[in-house]
């Protein structure tokens, strides 16, 4: 009996391909095909140093578009688009990661200075601006063009009780 075991202590595993031409477990996996990695420049790549950051925060969400100074987009963001739903898309945590989902792709182009235009209501107004500011690029002016009512809407009626 202890014949037996003693020969099945003794057995080798069995050589794969890799193990033969005396590779490494990993490098046997992966094989010859990894290598370098090559860095690749972003498709239609822009190279835009100034431009202009819309935020549109309303009570239920934030959206954040980066143009060049022309009005052209280079980059957007909602918070729905970056997996916040219901009630945490008005949120200031959520307007902060939809400035940083669509300023990173902004500065990938080459945007440095900004002029931000800020419109609406919400919550997200402050901590975009701040956000814009954390992600290094340099702000040249702030601008709020929220719509003001001059006198508003006709009210309703008295309710006759």
């Amino acid at each position: 009996m202890s014949d037996t075991l003693d020969s099945k202590v003794d057995v080798p595993p069995p050589a794969t391909e890799g193990a033969a031409k005396g590779k490494s477990g990993m490098d046997s996996l992966f094989g010859d095909g990894v290598g370098e990695v090559k860095v690749r420049k972003a498709k239609k790549s822009k190279n835009i140093s100034k431009g202009k950051c819309t935020i549109l925060a309303t009570f239920n969400n934030t959206h954040v578009s980066f143009t060049d100074m022309g009005g052209n987009v280079i980059s957007w963001s909602n918070a729905g688009k970056c997996n916040f739903r219901g009630s945490r898309k008005s949120t200031a945590y959520a307007a902060q990661v939809v400035v940083q989902d669509a300023g990173r792709t902004a500065m990938s182009h080459g945007l440095k200075e900004v002029t931000i235009v800020v419109k609406g209501p919400g919550m997200g107004r402050d901590s975009a601006i701040r956000t814009v500011q954390s992600l290094g690029l340099s702000i040249d002016e702030i601008v709020d063009v929220t719509a003001v009512p001059h006198n508003g809407c006709r009210p309703r009626k008295p309710r006759r009780v």
